[in-house]
């Protein structure tokens, strides 16, 4: 069971807190629980929450975390929870310096959950919120037996990408008074410039025949959807033949991932920020001398990034450095752009003093694509060692394919859009009306992995109870895949 804080942690905390407030960080209220090691992984499996409904699937993963911390292939510094108030757990065995480096850097991820604007909308008592899902789970498996219920949450689990990580933000839907307008749309014969001539030139058998061929175009045109939409797992829920608890169980699903969908988006900036504000707090307020050398071992620890991977606290942190730096240097605007003068833009410095408060704002309205895709540099990836790899046929090995800034900033990009998982639209749920579901890949370069292809459309089939399809590209020419729900098909078609 968790622990609260002792005397001297609690100590800590407020030399913490007040430190993060000093340095104008706005945060919800912070709770820290105190764990064993064994409890942590407990609570990691379950992501970082107390309660969450059934499946198998935490209990692989708190195996796999106790194992590699029984080897000492890692360790879990920090676990902190988007909730209002905010919950994080410290490590009942750690030394006193871990934990003032974990409480800093919560502190700045609570800071950047309450400010970001992709968190605007998530739910901030999830902690209660999960705690549901796993009582109306419970309830379905006491009622139908666990191997159902869980069957069809692999299911589930398995569509949990298919959202619209945008909706939130944005409003997809046509404007209803626009959608009325049309819905109420008439014909209303010849144009005449005399209304007494009206009757004359357009009789009401005139009139009504018109009417009728209007409707029957409205009928031609109209697609069920009208439009493509991004969120297949809302039209399943709305349109698919489900049981009442499948749809509940796919519902809960659906909400999960909607919560965490802004902590994908934003992976690199929120462990860029944190990592930012442990190093700024212990370095110049908590850190004593004695304990230098072993902040310094753990913050490395954090920072070592591993050939051909990305490391969103190193790469994060550096780039908010980055930002700092040329804010108060004066290295941003068409003055800075327009400089040609080698010697001049190594020796510039305006002595602006603007780079706190810009990282401020930076953190407050970007995410993870518009973040690099506006401060990355060139300077910054030569610094930073940064460039794109590809595996070699010839060599049987992996190699560096280009340092080249575009291509690296554009696969970098790539990685991250849509969390780097394929954009799917549901573009026909009647398709050549026969009630197939027809959905749409938004080809950006990269083929759909086969094997995910299949098991994927095998499920969606599962769901809908009719066949599905999808349209994409296979060895550069126009495809369909397609499940049945007895066996995969395969054909090229024209667009």
């Amino acid at each position: 069971m968790p622990k609260s804080l002792t005397p001297s942690l609690q100590a800590l905390k407020d030399e913490i807190e007040g430190y993060a407030r000093e340095f104008g960080l706005d945060f919800f209220d912070q709770v820290f629980e105190v764990l064993s090691t064994e409890e942590l992984n407990m609570v990691a499996a379950y992501g970082g929450f107390p309660t969450r409904y059934p499946h198998w699937r935490w209990g692989m993963q708190y195996e796999q975390l106790s194992k590699s911390s029984e080897y000492g292939l890692s360790k879990i510094y920090e676990l902190v929870i988007n909730n209002d108030p905010s919950y994080a757990y410290l490590l009942e065995a750690n030394a006193e310096v871990d934990q003032k480096l974990v409480m800093a850097h919560v502190y700045g991820h609570n800071d950047f959950f309450k400010n970001n604007f992709s968190f605007k909308y998530t739910n901030r008592k999830m902690i209660d919120q999960m705690a549901n899902h796993a009582t109306r789970v419970r309830r379905w498996i006491d009622k139908l037996g666990v191997e159902k219920v869980e069957d069809f949450i692999d299911v589930a689990l398995s569509l949990e990408n298919l959202i619209d990580q945008h909706a939130p933000h944005l409003k997809r839907d046509p404007d209803p008074q626009v959608a009325k307008a049309q819905q109420n749309e008439r014909a209303e014969g010849l144009r005449v410039e005399r209304d007494y001539m009206r009757p004359f030139m357009n009789p009401r058998e005139f009139v009504d025949a018109q009417n009728k061929k209007l409707e029957e175009e409205k009928k031609q045109q109209k697609r069920f959807p009208e439009r493509p939409q991004r969120d297949v797992l809302a039209f399943l829920l709305k349109h698919a033949p489900l049981e009442d608890w499948e749809h509940d169980v796919l519902s809960i699903i659906r909400d999960e991932a909607y919560y965490f969908a802004p902590q994908g988006q934003t992976k690199i900036m929120n462990e860029g920020w944190a990592s930012y504000w442990h190093s700024t707090i212990m370095m110049s307020r908590a850190l004593c001398g004695h304990e230098l050398v072993d902040y310094a071992s753990r913050h490395a620890s954090v920072m070592v990034t591993q050939p051909g991977k990305l490391n969103p606290y190193k790469l994060g942190i550096e780039l908010f450095h980055d930002i700092e730096k040329r804010w108060n240097e004066g290295r941003f605007g068409k003055e800075w752009d327009d400089c040609d003068d080698l010697l001049a833009r190594r020796s510039w410095n305006k002595n602006l003093g603007a780079g706190r408060e810009k990282i401020f704002e930076v953190r407050a309205v970007y995410n993870d694509v518009t973040f690099i895709d506006a401060f990355l540099t060139p300077e910054f990836a030569i610094e930073q060692k940064l460039f794109t790899f590809d595996f070699n046929d010839k060599k049987n090995t992996w190699e560096i394919a280009t340092r080249e800034f575009k291509k690296v900033r554009a696969k970098l990009l790539q990685s991250l859009t849509n969390f780097g998982q394929p954009v799917i639209d549901v573009v026909d749920a009647n398709h050549e009306n026969k009630g197939e579901l027809l959905l749409a890949h938004k080809y950006d370069g990269v083929d759909l992995d086969p094997g995910y292809a299949r098991e994927t459309l095998k499920n969606l089939q599962s769901v809908w109870r009719r066949p599905v399809g999808i349209v994409t590209r296979v060895d550069g020419k126009s495809t369909l895949l397609r499940h049945d729900g007895e066996q995969f098909t395969e054909k090229k078609v024209a667009l």
